[in-house]
């Protein structure tokens, strides 16, 4: 009777449940399909996540996030990725007049969505700058601490690494996004859809972003995260999670395994996902659910795997099949 009571639904997840809902609906009025890109963005947002967007260009990423942005009632901020960008382009420098002295001149990061387009052509350099940022919601200038705003999130698009332009982003700093979530080409079906929107003048952004109202608010966000972070996990769970991880480290195809930064995203990325499904509590199947959105850009293949055709992909639907549930 006490495990019951310990695992029925907490305070606020009918709300937490209400606003995925919402959000799932005010997207889907302007982006067709990525369902999966949809649930990662809030469920990213809800547990104080971040997230990488791998695809190729023209399919919807900056839309989706401005629109994001706009239903939470939040700023938005965007950096487009290219070789010449420079830390002081994305964190903000200070500048002198005589008038007012030194002043900062905050950059785009200081945003509650921050949408980095095209990460991988920044150069390490540039992506570096975002460490910081990323773990610690805040930015040291001229050795000033600035914190950023609250809710704060961090989404960066990459374009696959065989287009011309771009460079690998650096282990470190992939190790501190929450989430990865690919963009696929639309189906034939989905792309009539686009087309047929078009036709009815419905793919206007600006002016969708004009018409469309908050579905909350940055303080109800920053409210429900702390209301997620009750969702209960049992020893069982944990364990689960724990055997998961571990698996990565000892699979024989993979070079580099899962850090404990990834057996922390995995407990908080179920935690969210119980919540919009109006839980209190994890189950086996929020945890599987979030494996491949949380592991996947933390494994690193050996030479030897990937040229025997072993995929990430492959990597985890083996480990999922092997690993039991406790």
């Amino acid at each position: 009777m006490e495990k019951e009571q310990i695992m029925s639904e907490k305070p606020d997840m009918k709300e937490v449940r209400e606003f995925y809902e919402n959000m799932q609906a005010a997207l889907q009025k302007f982006i067709v399909g990525y369902e999966d890109l949809i649930d990662t963005l809030t469920i990213a947002l809800l547990s104080n996540g971040t997230v990488i967007i791998e695809g190729v260009p023209g399919t919807a990423k900056t839309s989706a996030c401005k629109l994001f942005a706009k239903k939470i009632g939040g700023t938005f901020g965007r950096l487009q990725g290219a070789v010449d960008i420079q830390p002081i382009d994305i964190l903000g420098m200070k500048t002198y007049s005589k008038e007012a002295g030194f002043k900062f001149v905050k950059g785009p990061v200081f945003s509650n969505i921050f949408l980095v387009d095209e990460m991988n052509r920044l150069t390490p350099k540039a992506q570096g700058a975002l460490l910081e940022a990323i773990a610690e919601r805040q930015v040291t200038i001229d050795n000033e601490r600035y914190h950023l705003a609250s809710p704060f999130m961090v989404i960066a698009t990459q374009n696959p690494y065989e287009m011309e332009g771009t460079f690998m982003l650096i282990e470190a700093q992939k190790d501190r996004f929450t989430y990865s979530v690919q963009v696929n080409p639309l189906s034939a079906e989905e792309e009539m859809k686009i087309l047929a929107r078009d036709m009815n003048r419905e793919l206007d952004l600006k002016e969708m972003l004009a018409k469309e109202t908050e579905i909350t608010t940055p303080e109800n966000i920053t409210r429900m995260q702390e209301s997620i972070r009750s969702v209960y996990a049992s020893d069982d769970i944990l364990g689960y999670i724990a055997d998961l991880v571990s698996a990565t480290r000892k699979h024989s195809d993979v070079r580099l395994g899962v850090s404990t930064r990834g057996s922390l995203a995995l407990l908080r990325g179920s935690q969210a996902y119980a919540a919009i499904q109006g839980r209190g509590y994890i189950i086996p199947d929020d945890v599987k659910h979030l494996v491949p959105y949380v592991l996947s850009h933390r494994i690193m293949l050996k030479r030897e795997a990937k040229l025997t055709g072993v995929t990430v992909e492959n990597v985890i639907s083996s480990i999922l099949e092997t690993v039991p549930v406790r």
